[in-house]
């Protein structure tokens, strides 16, 4: 079904109207007439807030909306996937172009003129758009920011919220002109490109965003090994041993790699020992161990007696009460020492005063 159709069928069963829907979705009138008319395609929900808004202003079913999009916007793909796409506006390649490294402008511009919107013109547009997202949807949340921005640009709260879900939902197939002077112009201060390895790396205007600095690459990586070696099978057979190994733990000593060589299950019960071991880690990592291992029980000489340890408030604490603990012995057994020795000087007569006895 019809998500602007449903939406349709819910105004008027609870006699509403479409300004109704814009105010309780806090965007304009306008763009709630565009979107029920079919004039707009419905916003991707992943990328929008829009439908739990108009869903719970509308008593619909949390999610529903936000389902009916998605299929609706994947039949769209379909149809689209068989046209030839479009050259990007003039405007905005010249917008892209002008914002590269400039030892790499003249190269990749003369890519660009002689593949119109191909391979490495939608990347790095599609890259570009990626990044000025993640922040555009960050801001979208902060209803302060998006009322200082609207003050300063002299538009309405309503009117920059539309802007900005317009824009999250653009890709470099449909990206308008408008959005990019809105947002690539402001946030982007420049781009290069490895030609090589097609690494990108995208520094964004440091005034306005705190990491203003990525980078992304195309990495080769070795397959994943799929054989389970059988010094870990063995081991794993032994439940006296690797009975209480969690599935996190399982899958590290999966992933371990040889190059061609053949660990014995002994390794693998040492190296889950030192995986355990909160010595091995900074506190960063002691505390998330803490939390996988909480709760669990063990008894004395298992694969990690440090665990006993772990409900303590750090290895260090308990470093610090072993310490304590062994300087008491050490009073006490000094102070034993002493008593001992006062007490055979008790026991002991002089040779004068035995004459004197007998």
């Amino acid at each position: 079904m019809d998500v602007c159709l449903v939406i349709k069928q819910r105004l008027e069963e609870l006699g509403l109207e479409q300004r109704d829907l814009a105010a309780a979705a806090e965007v304009t009138e306008s763009y709630i007439s565009q979107l029920l008319t079919g004039k707009k395609l419905p916003p991707e929900p992943s990328r929008t807030d829009i439908y739990e808004k108009i869903g719970k202003f509308l008593k619909v079913p949390s999610g529903k909306l936000s389902k009916l999009a998605d299929h609706q916007r994947k039949e769209d793909l379909k149809r689209n996937l068989n046209e030839t796409p479009k050259p990007l506006f003039k405007e905005v390649r010249e917008l892209i172009l002008r914002k590269c490294a400039p030892a790499k402008e003249k190269q990749i511009r003369a890519i660009f003129e002689k593949q119109p919107f191909g391979e490495l013109e939608r990347l790095v547009t599609q890259k570009l758009l990626d990044v000025v997202k993640r922040v555009a949807k960050d801001e979208l949340e902060s209803e302060t920011w998006l009322h200082s921005v609207a003050r300063l640009s002299g538009r309405s709260y309503e009117a920059l919220r539309v802007s900005i879900l317009e824009f999250l939902d653009a890709d470099a197939f449909n990206v308008s002109v408008e959005s990019c002077v809105s947002f690539l112009e402001p946030l982007i201060e420049s781009w290069d490109i490895d030609l090589a390895t097609f690494a990108m790396e995208i520094v964004l205007n440091r005034r306005l965003i705190p990491g203003y600095a990525k980078r992304f690459e195309f990495v080769e990586k070795e397959l994943a090994q799929t054989a389970e070696e059988p010094g870990l099978k063995e081991f794993l057979r032994h439940q006296s041993v690797s009975g209480d190994a969690t599935k996190e733990e399982i899958e590290f000593l999966k992933g371990l790699g040889f190059n061609g060589r053949h660990p014995t299950p002994l390794y693998y019960y040492r190296e889950l020992q030192n995986l355990r071991d909160p010595l091995h880690f900074r506190a960063l990592a002691t505390q998330s161990l803490r939390k996988k291992t909480l709760g669990q029980s063990q008894p004395e000489g298992s694969v990690a007696p440090m665990h006993k340890y772990l409900e303590a408030d750090g290895i260090e604490k308990q470093l610090q009460l072993n310490g304590r603990k062994r300087a008491i012995q050490r009073w006490a057994g000094s102070r034993g020492s002493t008593a001992k020795k006062q007490r055979g000087k008790q026991g002991r007569v002089s040779p004068a005063r035995a004459k004197r006895l007998r």
